[in-house]
């Protein structure tokens, strides 16, 4: 954080010869790198599905900034599956990437729940992520908001 100050300091000492575009050129790339340089870690949040009494696996699933709670799910094989995932509040954008039994699931994610609806067929893991990403930024799925669908027998 010191060095985040003597940097700005010399920044500003420096503007009158820059200009105010140096000057904004400048304090972005000092806001990216401080972006890049704070890395939240990491932490498993599993979660082991019940089968309801219809039949169906439920799943609640809260998204928000740069993760999912939870990040790892253990479902039954050849048992459908229901995902409910709720964005988190605030303004940025997140969706649900998850490939599994051949299909392709992309959905975005609102505030109100967005459902999703499979079933496993084979046993395995597979990754679910959010695939947005800002220019100049890493993505989403960079950020840490990625997970694990583990099917088991």
């Amino acid at each position: 954080m010191i060095n985040i100050i003597i940097l700005l300091q010399s920044v500003i000492k420096l503007s009158p010869v820059m200009g105010k575009r140096g000057l904004y050129i400048i304090l972005f790339f000092i806001f990216v790198s401080t972006v890049l340089a704070i890395q939240k870690e990491r932490v498993e949040k599993r979660y082991s599905a019940h089968i309801d009494p219809d039949g169906i696996q439920r799943v609640n699933i809260k998204a928000g900034s740069y993760y999912f709670d939870p990040n790892y799910i253990v479902v039954k094989v050849n048992t459908p599956v229901e995902l409910n995932i709720v964005k988190e509040g605030g303004i940025i954008p997140h969706n649900f990437v998850l490939e599994i039994n051949g299909t392709h699931i992309k959905e975005e994610i609102k505030k109100e729940g967005t459902k999703i609806s499979f079933t496993p067929m084979q046993i395995g893991k597979f990754e679910f992520y959010c695939d947005k990403k800002l220019p100049f930024l890493p993505s989403h799925r960079d950020e840490g908001m990625w997970g694990i669908i583990e099917v088991v027998k």
